[in-house]
């Protein structure tokens, strides 16, 4: 009988470490709303300071569908406001784009608007 109290409390255990380790792999990605509740918008270089970012946490970029975009660039594209050839552009208006490790580029590039400030750079560990 202590044996079989001893096995229930092995598979308790066990049952309550694999909820654990569940729970920390969910928990893990983080969403962010790019410009918080002003959104996508003119001068938003500035929002990810201060906070941290995982590869894998996710970026939604609230605008209005047809005044701007979000294009995923390089750091030259960042630098000089431009579009690479082949670089993604969203458009939808409401885009959710995960983080890939390293440094993630990303701007609009509807005239004028990259170099108002609509552009981040985010850094995920």
């Amino acid at each position: 009988m202590s044996q079989g109290r001893c096995s229930a409390l092995v598979a308790a255990v066990m049952l309550a470490a694999m909820v654990v380790v569940f729970h920390c792999e969910v928990a893990e990605a983080a969403t962010f709303t790019v410009g918080g509740g002003g959104g996508w918008t003119y001068n938003t270089v500035g929002w990810p300071k201060g906070k941290r970012f995982r590869a894998g946490d996710t970026l939604v970029f609230s605008y209005g569908s047809g005044y701007h975009n979000v294009v995923a660039v390089n750091r030259a594209g960042y630098n000089g406001c431009a579009t690479p050839a082949g670089a993604k552009v969203y458009q939808s208006g409401t885009d959710q784009i995960k983080l890939a490790k390293g440094t993630n580029y990303f701007i609009c590039n509807y005239p004028g608007h990259c170099e108002g400030g609509m552009k981040i750079a985010v850094t995920a560990l």
